[in-house]
């Protein structure tokens, strides 16, 4: 949720990004996944790695990113994780 914020707060301000950051993390429908295995998947941003190893411990669907670090996890076997843009999310939710 940090990093959310982080992000948020470069494009918005720090007041408008810490409470979108409140209210997602108040919904009934998020989820805090608490993960225990570490596996370093990502190499060319190490950071990314949080959300991937939270995809496998929740049994995610899919990772849904425009960064392209994760492109590397269409080449490993396993964990197997999908990676979608968020276009192709958007898509999803549309055609739905």
């Amino acid at each position: 949720m940090n990093e959310y914020e982080e992000i948020l707060s470069i494009k918005t301000t720090k007041e408008i990004a810490h409470n979108v950051v409140e209210a997602i993390a108040r919904l009934h429908t998020t989820y805090f996944q608490e993960v225990y295995i570490h596996f370093g998947l990502i190499e060319q941003d190490v950071d990314d790695n949080k959300f991937v190893d939270c995809a496998v411990a929740s049994d995610a669907e899919y990772i849904v990113t425009n960064d392209s670090h994760f492109n590397i996890l269409k080449q490993i076997e396993w964990p197997k994780l999908s990676v979608i843009t968020i276009q192709e999310f958007v898509k999803q939710i549309i055609d739905d």
